[in-house]
């Protein structure tokens, strides 16, 4: 039986090249004890004006007295109505935990109920992954938002089905494109290395094998990986369409000098190399490498799909 390097070795032995002011005391007598009277009278009006009539030849209680008589829970920093930020009882207050006051720094309220909270964003990756129907081996909320930035445009926002997983159906490839029939358009490979690599593409569903090596797909077809930490995508340079093989025993993404990703019958190994479909280096981090697990993805509107 011919190794999958042979294979490798021996499709591309024969493959087709590519083609100012006052005080502020005098501002406070001026402008602050007119508003101030009239904030007491509106408050308790009969009162204050009881009092205000009683003694008219005597000198009138200023405003800060009349402040202390009736607003002794009220601290006053300044004469300009600002609440004491830095008094003692307010500090006591914060202090146990029942503060309640306006951060000028934030220009926001807070107090023990969290009544003005920031609402959570609703296009967070995090609730965007509800799409998923079913828990994946690989897929994080920053690897999902890398999806969706980079798929086409007909498959954003559609539900995502989990159509094959070694983990639920085995190491087949025979079984993988029987599980790709479930759908039409296109699906995410996606594959992970024993090292900790996470690579595939975008292939077309369903998955047709062909008796011979007759490559398929269109230029959306596109590569990544996460080898060098954070994703990155390789898309079709034009310089052949070369996109993707899908045989009996093989696997196989890009083409031209090497397979971007090739994958054996049985889902065990597989190679990657240099290509020039995609203009990517080795997608794993190295040349051959062994299979941990994969999965493949379709897209639908639907709420379900064929079983």
């Amino acid at each position: 039986m011919h190794t999958l390097k042979d294979k490798v070795s021996r499709f591309f032995s024969d493959s087709p090249m590519p083609a100012s002011g006052e005080p502020r005391a005098k501002s406070y007598s001026a402008v602050g004890g007119k508003y101030l009277s009239s904030f007491l009278s509106y408050m308790n009006p009969a009162a204050y004006a009881e009092e205000y009539k009683s003694d008219t030849r005597a000198p009138r209680s200023s405003p800060d007295e009349l402040v202390s008589v009736r607003w002794k829970s009220v601290e006053w920093q300044d004469k300009h109505f600002s609440f004491g930020g830095s008094s003692p009882e307010l500090q006591k207050k914060k202090s146990n935990g029942h503060d309640n006051y306006e951060d000028h720094a934030s220009g926001r309220s807070t107090c023990d109920s969290e009544v003005f909270e920031d609402a959570p964003d609703s296009s967070s990756p995090a609730k965007a992954m509800s799409n998923l129907t079913e828990d994946s081996f690989f897929i994080t909320p920053e690897l999902y938002e890398f999806f969706e930035s980079s798929l086409p445009n007909i498959v954003k926002g559609c539900q995502w089905m989990l159509l094959y997983s070694t983990l639920k159906h085995g190491t087949s490839l025979r079984t993988l494109i029987l599980k790709s029939c479930q759908l039409t358009g296109p699906c995410l490979l996606i594959v992970g290395d024993t090292q900790g690599a996470v690579f595939g593409g975008l292939l077309e569903c369903p998955l047709k094998a062909t008796a011979k090596r007759k490559y398929q797909g269109t230029n959306q077809t596109f590569v990544f990986t996460n080898v060098n930490g954070e994703p990155r995508l390789f898309r079709s340079t034009g310089s052949n369409r070369y996109f993707y093989l899908c045989l009996n025993d093989l696997l196989a993404i890009g083409g031209g000098g090497n397979f971007a990703l090739c994958l054996d019958g049985d889902l065990l190994t597989g190679t990657s190399g240099p290509c020039e479909t995609f203009g990517s280096s080795c997608l794993a981090h190295k040349p051959e490498f062994s299979l941990k697990n994969i999965e493949l993805w379709g897209f639908t509107h639907a709420s379900q799909f064929l079983s």
